[in-house]
Order: C-alpha cells, then structure tokens, then sequence
C-alpha cells in the first residue's frame, strides 16, 4: 500500500474519530437539556396539580379543578389511588385503562421513565403521595416526546452529513497536500533506481523547500550518502588499481629472475631479487591486512603503560643508523612521562614518519623528533623535517592508501607502497588520538601526534 494513501487514510481516520467523539458528545449533551427540559415541565405542572388537589375524610386524594394546564403545557395526567384505582386523569388520557408507566406505581419516591403509549414516545413523571405518612395515591404525569426526538434526529443527521463531508474535504485536501510534500521522495526514488540502472553515484537529488525540515534532512542525508558512496567507490577503483600497479612490477621481476634462472641456471642475484620481491609482497600483503582490520574496527591493542620518553629515545638510536651523515636527527629535551598505550604500534607510527622524513629531505637537512605534555595526562608529538614539503592539493589526501604526492616525493623500490601513513593514521585513531599534518612546499612538513591519557 503506498505511504501517501497509508497517510490519507490515517489523516481522514483521524478526523473521523475526532468528529465522532465531537458528535457524540453534542447530541448527548442536547438530548440532556432537551429531557432536562422537559422533566422540568412535569415538576412544575405536577406542583401545581398537587397545590388544586385534595384528601377526603376517607383518605381519598382528588383534584379539585383541571384549569387550563394542559391546553399550555401538553402535559397528560393520571391519579390512582392506594388501591391502584384510576381516580382521576386529563381528556387526553380518560380512554386509557392502564397506568402511562404501570412498572412505576410502586416506585417509593418520584422517579422518571420514558416509554410508547399508542405508537406515542412519551416521558412519564411518578409522583407517590402521602398524608402523614401514609401512602394516599399516586400521580403520573406525562407529556410526548415527538419535539425532542425530531430535534435529535435533525440533529443526528446534521452531525453525520457534517462529518462525511468534512472527512472527504480532509481526504481530497491530505492526498494532494501529501503530493506535493512527497513529491522529493518520489525524486530521491527516481534518482536511486537511476544510479542503479547507470551506475552513476554523480547523481543528487534537487529539493527546493525548507532544508530543515524532515524531507530536507532526508533529502540532505540521501545526498551525502551518495557523496560517500561516490568518494568509496572512487576510492575503491584506485585501490584495485594501485593493487594492480604495485603487485605488477614484484611479479615482473619474480618471473624475470625465474626465466633467467630457467635459461642460465641459479645465480646470487636473481635469488636475491626473488627473495627481495617475495618479501615486498609480504609487507604490502601484512599493511593491506592491517588496515582492512582497522576500518572494520578489528584492529586490537596490547595496552600497557609505556615510558615515552624511553620509547622515543629507542626510535631516535634506530633511525640515527638509517640517517647515516647525509641527515641530522635531532632529539628534543624529554620529560618522563607515561601513558597507557600498545608500545610496538605506537613505535611503529614513530618509525615510519622519522624514516619517511630520513628518505624525503635532502642531504645536508635536518629531522627533528620533540615531545610535549599538553596537560596532567595527553601529550604531543611531532616529527619535523626541511624537506621540500608537501603541496597544498596533496594534503586532504595524505593518509589515503597508496596515495603518494609524486611531485614533492620521488618513487623508488625503496619508497614503500603508500600505505605507511594510512596504517600510522589507524593506529592512532584506534589510541583515540589525533594525526595531522602541516606542510608547505619549500618549507618542510610536520607531523603532529595527539594522545590522550586513557585510551
């Protein structure tokens, strides 16, 4: 069933019962004062009877004159006396041999009915009566009721043409109201089935009301889902692509040396470039695997409390061999300090961004390790180099996988995959810190560390 007919008819049920329950409670407080009305005839007309009757030496009650009482007031009477013997009753009533309500003869105090007297809706007041005490007669007045029900019938088919009108308007008004507010729906709907049919994730769905309403903040939601599911679809693409471009040249040169081996025999350099390439598909094969566990969220931690200090200045003794004389690492002041953190991953971070600094800064430049508390418990660590920086349209994309800025960082069988810094990016973002980078071309690159205190 299509939501804009589900919402119809809800809106029209809605209004239905909302009419119903406004309906009802209209003719039942009608129906009220109109019986109200009239009971309070029948008290004033049995008062006033009562005030012109009289009770005999014998204990009979009798009216004494029937003036003009029902010609004004329509009211129709009845007197019985203690032994249920009809005494007296109006012209109206004379031929009538039994009682306008025979159930309520008996009644002890005054008490209402309505009934049929001759195919007639009538209204009954009983009134015993009583001299001392003792029970002398009854009185029974009654008066017709045709005016209250044509009145209440009027008015039930009022309310009830009333409110099937106003159900259908509302109907008429909800399913073209609903046309419209759902037409960017209907949008959105075309627009999917058309990236579905095309495969064309360039599409966004135009929508011209508020933008803070629901269907905008749908609308806005679907957009940047299809900008999402661009952005990793792209991403995808290049990824097979970079996989195919840095899988071919280790395969070339596998099946190169294992041609020559073929033709020439074995011989130390075409093992060793075997050996060489084998062991760069293993480390491309391991990073891809690391990474595919930190964006699926499976990338666990050994946490324990690690002595940065101690960490870094390891770092610093390692990276001094690979910077030789052609660079100057440098090692800023340190305070100890302690954090609870995975010690190899976060030294696997430090490697990787002083060994990308050794490799992209020329010779004769400098590479500068510092660490700096930011309050009682994060720190910050940052690793600068006077390299030839990155440029301005590089960075929103330096943690990509396999992205590398070729124009500020040559590659070479040595320079990696492209990988190291989208590893050391989940890394820290598993530690619940922060990786940026600040860069500008001619004027070096720095790499900021942000860790907190509690992982």
């Amino acid at each position: 069933m299509p939501l804009r007919f589900r919402l119809t008819l809800l809106y029209t049920s809605l209004l239905g019962g909302i009419l119903l329950l406004f309906g009802v409670l209209v003719y039942l407080l009608v129906s009220a004062l109109l019986l109200e009305q009239v009971d309070r005839t029948l008290r004033i007309t049995t008062t006033k009877l009562l005030e012109s009757s009289r009770v005999s030496a014998i204990g009979q009650v009798e009216v004494v004159t029937f003036p003009s009482l029902e010609l004004t007031s329509n009211v129709y009477i009845q007197l019985w006396d203690k032994r249920g013997q009809l005494r007296t009753a109006s012209p109206g009533v004379r031929d009538l041999t039994q009682a306008l309500a025979p159930e309520s003869l008996n009644a002890p105090r005054p008490v209402y009915d309505s009934t049929t007297i001759n195919q007639t809706h009538v209204r009954v007041f009983t009134v015993p009566l009583e001299v001392d005490g003792r029970p002398v007669g009854v009185l029974q007045a009654a008066t017709p009721l045709t005016l209250v029900d044509s009145v209440r019938n009027t008015l039930l088919f009022t309310l009830t043409g009333l409110a099937l009108v106003s159900m259908f308007l509302a109907a008429v008004a909800s399913w073209l109201s609903l046309r419209r507010a759902l037409a960017p729906l209907e949008t959105a709907t075309q627009t999917a089935q058309q990236i579905t049919r095309a495969d064309d994730l360039s599409r966004r769905v135009l929508y011209n009301g508020p933008p803070d309403d629901e269907i905008g903040a749908l609308i806005s939601a679907f957009n940047r889902s299809l900008e999402r599911m661009e952005a990793l679809f792209t991403s995808q693409q290049r990824f097979l692509a970079d996989v195919s471009h840095e899988l071919r040249t280790p395969l070339t040169v596998i099946k190169g040396s294992a041609d020559l081996i073929r033709k020439f025999g074995p011989d130390s350099e075409s093992l060793d470039a075997i050996r060489d390439e084998a062991d760069r598909l293993t480390r491309m094969v391991s990073e891809l695997l690391l990474i595919a566990q930190a964006e699926s969220g499976k990338l666990t931690l050994s946490l324990g409390t690690v002595e940065m200090d101690s960490l870094l200045l390891e770092v610093f003794q390692q990276m001094r061999v690979l910077a030789g004389e052609r660079i100057s690492l440098r090692l800023l002041e340190l305070d100890p300090l302690t954090i609870p953190a995975d010690r190899d991953r976060l030294k696997q971070v430090l490697i990787n961004l002083v060994s990308n600094a050794i490799q992209y800064t020329p010779a004769g430049g400098q590479v500068t390790i510092g660490m700096e508390r930011l309050d009682s418990q994060a720190l910050r660590l940052t690793v600068s180099d006077t390299g030839p920086g990155i440029p301005a349209a590089d960075l929103p994309h330096i943690f990509e996988r396999f992205y590398r800025a070729e124009k500020a960082r040559t590659r070479s069988r040595t320079s990696g995959f492209g990988l190291g810094l989208s590893i050391a990016y989940w890394i820290i973002e598993a530690h619940k810190g922060k990786l940026e980078v600040e860069s500008r071309e001619g004027q070096g690159t720095t790499f900021i560390i942000t860790l907190p205190g509690q992982v």
